[in-house]
C-alpha cells in the first residue's frame, strides 16, 4: 500500500477521502492542513511539496506552460461567481465598471483566478479596457515574470483594505484576492469569512461598510453572476486537484483511482447533507445554476475551462499557441462526469 500526502481545502466534500472512508486504490491518505489552502500553493507550484495538492486553476495553466511537473485531475473543489467582488471606495465617485479605466484597483497578485474572472467578465460584459487600469499588488505571483507593466507593487506594507479605506486606490477586489486579510500580506494573514457584497455592507477586514464605506461596483450581483451563467454557460473555476507527475508515471491508473474516490467523496457529502447546509454558498449557488453547485469532469466544465484557457491567454498568462482542448490540460484515465 503506497502512501499519498494530500493538501485540500476545508470542504465537507472532501472529508470522505481525507478520513479514509472514500478511499483511493492501493493508496493511505495523510492528509497535510494548509490554513487558508490557499498557503499550500506556491510550496507545490515551486518546490512540489505534496503528492496531491488543490491548486488555483490560473496557477495549474500556468505551471504547465512553465514546464513544472505536476499534473491535474479534473476535480474543481470550489467555484464561485464573481460580480460581487469588486468593492469601491467611498468617495471614488465609480458608478458602472466603464469607471474603473484610468483608476487604481487593488489585487493580492496579478495572476490570482479571482482577478483573471473579473478582468475577463469586466472587458467580455462591459466592454472595460483592463489594460487601462492600474492594479496594485501587495503580494507576489506563484509563478512571476508574466505581470504586465500597468501593475504597481506596495511597498509600504500597508493592506489593500487600508489604502481603499484611505481612499488611495478607487477599488480593490474583496476576499482573499484583496481586503479580506487579517494582518500585513506577508505576516501570516487569515482567511476572511466568506460573504456576498450587498448595497449597504463589504465583505474584507471585518468592517461594516456603513454610509461612509466601501460599497460594491454591482448591487444585484447574485442575478447579475446567474445570469451571465445562463446565457455562456461559464461557472468559474476556482480550485482544480493536481499530483506530482512523477506519481502518474509511476503509476498510470493512480488519476483514475484518485478521481473515483474524490467524486466519491462527494456523493457521499451530498447523500448526507442534499442541501449543502455545510457550506451554504454552495447551496445559494446551487440555486443560482439550477442544478450541482460543484459539477467534476471534463464535459460538465467545458466552457468554464475554455473560458479560463482564454481570459490568461488574453491577459497575456498564457502564449497564443498554449492548447484550447482542455482534454489536454489532465490525466488520462476515466473521468466521468460527476
Amino acid at each position: 500500500m503506497g502512501k499519498l500526502t494530500v493538501a485540500l481545502g476545508a470542504y465537507p466534500h472532501v472529508q470522505a477521502l481525507l478520513d479514509g472512508s472514500a478511499a483511493v486504490d492501493g493508496y493511505d491518505i495523510e492528509e497535510v492542513r494548509v490554513r487558508p489552502i490557499i498557503g499550500a500553493y506556491r510550496r507545490m507550484i515551486r518546490d512540489l511539496e505534496f503528492d496531491v495538492c488543490e491548486l488555483a486553476p490560473v496557477s495549474y495553466l500556468m505551471a504547465l506552460q512553465e514546464g513544472v511537473p505536476l499534473t491535474a485531475v479534473p476535480v474543481f473543489l470550489n467555484r464561485r461567481f464573481h460580480h460581487g467582488d469588486i468593492q469601491c471606495a467611498a468617495g471614488s465617485g465609480i458608478r458602472v465598471p466603464k469607471d474603473l479605466e484610468g483608476r487604481r484597483v487593488g489585487v493580492r497578485a496579478y495572476t490570482v483566478s479571482t482577478g483573471v474572472w473579473v478582468r475577463g467578465v469586466l472587458r467580455d460584459e462591459y466592454g472595460v479596457d483592463v489594460e487601462k487600469i492600474t492594479w496594485v499588488v501587495d503580494d507576489d505571483d506563484h509563478i512571476e515574470g508574466r505581470a504586465p507593466a500597468n501593475v504597481e507593487r506596495v511597498t509600504d506594507g500597508r493592506s489593500l483594505g487600508e489604502l481603499l479605506r484611505a481612499g488611495e486606490i478607487d477599488a480593490a477586489f474583496t476576499g482573499n484576492a484583496g481586503t479580506g486579510r487579517a494582518g500585513a500580506p506577508k505576516a501570516g494573514w487569515t482567511a476572511a469569512a466568506e460573504a456576498t457584497p450587498t448595497p449597504t455592507a463589504a465583505t474584507g477586514n471585518g468592517d461594516d461598510a456603513g454610509d461612509d464605506g466601501p460599497y460594491p461596483l454591482f448591487a444585484d450581483a447574485d442575478v447579475l453572476g446567474a445570469d451571465w451563467y445562463l446565457r455562456t454557460g461559464i461557472y468559474p473555476l476556482h480550485s482544480v486537484v493536481a499530483l506530482r507527475s512523477e506519481l502518474v508515471a509511476r503509476d498510470p491508473d493512480l488519476p483514475t483511482a484518485l478521481y473515483a474516490a474524490l467524486a466519491d467523496s462527494k456523493r457521499r457529502q451530498v447523500a448526507a447533507d442534499p442541501e449543502w447546509t455545510e457550506l451554504p454558498r454552495f447551496a445559494r449557488q446551487a440555486r443560482q445554476i439550477g442544478g450541482d453547485p460543484v459539477p467534476y469532469g471534463i464535459g460538465a466544465n467545458e466552457a468554464s475551462l475554455a473560458a479560463a484557457v482564454r481570459y490568461s491567454r488574453d491577459q497575456g498568462l498564457l502564449d497564443a499557441g498554449f492548447p484550447a482542448d482542455p482534454r489536454r490540460l489532465f490525466a488520462e484515465g476515466d473521468h466521468p462526469d460527476a
